[in-house]
């Protein structure tokens, strides 16, 4: 019998559309399977994991079925739809699906993510609805998703929806895949702050989060890190939460179907029908979905520029257009089908002859075996999208040439540019340039053309849709080895309960409490970190108790610590350690110090300072901090690690140190820090409970000198010598709070 842990993991994949369509014909459900490139890719995938035996009975499709459903016919769709397709529909009314996917979807996310911006709708209306069917789609998906599952999002309509499935079921493995362009911060940024921040934190609910292309990811990750303000490492984000992986997967075809559609007779039969009729003509095919992110305006207008400067060339060649009908009653699309149509009949009339015809127009739907016939039959394919995820047409036209002939003329602002550089590469907002490709593309010699299919052809049927989805599944699985890495270090709640019943029981303690970023927030600007009344008065409770010796650790200078906490018996470390003050006692410094040397470096940190808006240099007594938090993080690392080295070269016959603390560079004198500051207490008096919460490399310091039965826990998710990690500062809070609420003893007088 086969071990539990040894069955699949159920997938669940949940996309806008399921991959079929229906309607309600004389109140009978009629089913139609869906075409498109991701239906297509991901139904094969599912059919090979069948095959192979490698698919959970339990896996299941989440989306919307293609029209509005009543609610009597509802409980049958669900019935179907699971008995014949394996998939669990998403029921929305018309206003929803109007508002959520020709409204916010296809009037704002498709054209800015595709560099239209003029074109982009901004209607808090419209962002209210994509929000309310997200959460939609997030309870449907929880009726069905069990536990242990890998759910897989797919594509912008759905971009909030990984947080919030993670917000019902945190342990549930998610991924998402943008089939679109991730745009560039610039453009990015044109979104309502508040909408684009809630679509990157929905975005990083995901485990995994992958891209068409690497420049795609880069600009995601540029996204994060300037509005979130979350760095990466190697794609890897440690959010609060969990790690994120960035990744990029090209998505491809299913080569043999392509590859081998001529063996199919019909299709075989069409293709020869085709030639017939095209003989005497070089044909070039444009096949596309009506949309003004693929360019077929400029590829006829780069037809236009060829015929007008290749007149040798006049009655021998033809390109057949073929626009596929998209979002129709929409008015940019409307209008857009109005001027193809002007064109075509523009160069038609005047460029075309009896048995001449330059634009072969047609206005329709391609199935796939119309389509692979075209493909076979055409000496040239015209692939030029102004903007493009990746685009199929391209691969699917490659992959078809199974004789070797033909030759790609591909955009480079598509994402299978990346992967066909053998096509020739244009710029789709140069006529002249297409129609210099064209020319060209009719000059290459036959064994040139095969050379560059074949390696074309290779790597396409190596990285085919199944490796896609494939890849893709088993870097999402491999996620929950490096969750449970990082979970395995988060204080679980059953040592919580240990801590505050050793708490309980201790007659001597120590709680060293770091104050910026562990016991509060911090901000763009430090000056304006206070900890709340409520914060206050929970370390006021804590060092009431007599049993207990508080220390509160930071590296800000002591007068604004005596200034916030002075009024506490609480002991406080200032300037990571440089000034010491007992709980009843006067300030005094932890070794002999000059500051001669500020005379020298503070020029330096104001030259950086100047050249960085943003940053800005706090002077302490004994040591100096240039700030960088609310500056550009690009520009602000390429400096830091600047002036850095220029300090270190200063610093190196010197007792001084550099250090690089979590966006700010400090320079203070060797030998001082957070640990021996935390010897100063430990040694004082023998301790039964020692406590410690810090929340950067400098606390590092603190931790490394503490006894083994010490509880120190790091906020946040850095590498630590820790024993445990929380995630936020409020999560520290509420340990502290818990342990406030344990029954104090009567301080008696005189008693420290």
């Amino acid at each position: 019998m086969a071990n539990a842990s040894d069955r699949p993991q159920p997938l669940y994949i949940v996309s806008n559309r399921l991959p079929f369509n229906v309607r309600v014909d004389n109140d009978k459900l009629v089913f139609q399977e869906s075409a498109g490139g991701l239906v297509t890719g991901l139904a094969s995938y599912i059919e090979s994991c069948k095959r192979a035996n490698t698919l959970s009975e339990d896996h299941a499709w989440i989306g919307w079925p293609g029209s509005t459903v009543m609610p009597p016919l509802r409980e049958e769709l669900k019935r179907e739809a699971l008995a014949k397709f394996q998939s669990y529909p998403v029921f929305l009314s018309e206003e929803e699906m109007d508002q959520f996917y020709f409204g916010f979807c296809n009037s704002t996310i498709w054209p800015l993510f595709h560099y239209f911006p003029s074109f982009t709708v901004y209607q808090g209306n419209l962002w209210e609805q994509y929000k309310h069917v997200n959460e939609v789609f997030c309870d449907a998906a929880m009726e069905v998703v069990k536990p242990d599952g890998l759910v897989w999002v797919h594509d912008y309509h759905l971009m909030l929806l990984p947080r919030l499935l993670k917000a019902k079921a945190p342990d549930l493995l998610v991924g998402f895949f943008l089939h679109i362009p991730f745009p560039s911060f610039e453009v990015f940024r044109l979104l309502p702050g508040q909408w684009r921040r809630e679509i990157l934190e929905g975005l990083l609910g995901a485990d995994l989060i992958g891209f068409h292309t690497y420049e795609y990811g880069q600009h995601f990750l540029q996204s994060v890190l300037r509005i979130l303000g979350h760095e990466q490492r190697m794609g890897q984000i440690l959010t609060p939460e969990r790690a994120v992986k960035v990744e990029t997967f090209p998505m491809g075809i299913d080569f043999e179907k392509f590859s081998r559609a001529l063996e199919n007779a019909a299709i075989k039969a069409e293709e020869e029908e085709l030639r017939t009729t095209l003989s005497q003509f070089k044909v070039i095919l444009s096949v596309d979905r009506l949309d003004y992110s693929k360019g077929i305006l400029n590829r006829l207008e780069g037809f236009e520029s060829f015929l007008e400067a290749n007149a040798e060339h006049h009655g021998k060649v033809v390109i057949l257009m073929v626009v596929v009908p998209s979002r129709i009653g929409v008015s940019q699309y409307d209008l857009m089908k109005r001027q193809i149509e002007e064109l075509v009949g523009k160069i038609n009339g005047r460029f075309g002859k009896i048995g001449w015809t330059p634009v072969v127009y047609q206005y329709r739907s391609v199935p796939f075996q119309s389509l692979a016939a075209l493909y076979s039959v055409s000496d040239i394919c015209l692939v030029t999208p102004l903007r493009d995820g990746m685009n199929l047409v391209a691969k699917e036209y490659v992959a078809t040439r199974k004789d070797g002939t033909g030759v790609l003329i591909l955009s480079e602002m598509a994402g299978a540019a990346k992967e066909l550089a053998e096509a020739i590469i244009v710029n789709p907002n140069n006529r002249e340039e297409i129609a210099e490709a064209l020319s060209a593309a009719l000059e290459i010699p036959v064994e040139e053309q095969k050379r560059r299919n074949q390696i074309m052809q290779r790597r396409l049927q190596r990285y085919d849709v199944m490796r896609w989805a494939r890849d893709f599944v088993n870097q999402l699985a491999a996620m929950r080895d490096v969750q449970n890495r990082i979970q395995a270090k988060l204080l679980p709640d059953t040592v919580r309960t240990a801590i505050v019943d050793r708490y309980r029981q201790s007659k001597r303690r120590v709680l060293f409490l770091d104050y910026d970023g562990a016991t509060s927030h911090l901000t763009q600007y430090t000056f304006r970190i206070r900890l709340d009344e409520a914060k206050v008065h929970t370390v006021q409770k804590l060092s009431a108790d007599p049993r207990n010796t508080v220390v509160v650790l930071s590296g800000r200078p002591r007068d604004s610590l005596a200034a916030w906490f002075g009024h506490l018996p609480v002991g406080l470390v200032a300037e990571h350690g440089t000034w010491l003050k007992a709980s009843d006692g006067p300030w005094r410094i932890s070794k002999n110090l000059t500051s001669e040397w500020k005379k020298k470096v503070l020029p330096i940190f104001e030259i950086y300072a100047d050249r960085l808006p943003g940053a800005f240099v706090e002077e302490k007594e004994y040591s100096a901090v240039w700030h960088y938090r609310a500056a550009d993080p690009d520009q602000a690392s390429l400096l830091a690690a600047e002036m850095t080295d220029h300090l270190l070269k200063f610093t190196s016959q010197t007792d001084l140190q550099v250090f690089q603390g979590n966006k700010r560079v400090e320079i203070r004198h060797a030998g001082i820090n957070k640990g021996t500051a935390a010897l100063d207490w430990l040694s004082k008096r023998g301790f039964d409970f020692v406590l410690a919460i810090g929340d950067d490399s400098t606390d590092e310091d603190l931790f490394s000198v503490l006894p083994d039965s010490a509880v120190s826990i790091q906020v946040g998710f850095a590498s630590t010598h820790a024993r445990y990690n929380l995630r936020t500062a409020d999560e520290a809070m509420d340990l502290l709070k818990s342990l406030a609420e344990v029954p104090a003893i009567t301080r008696e007088p005189g008693q420290n």
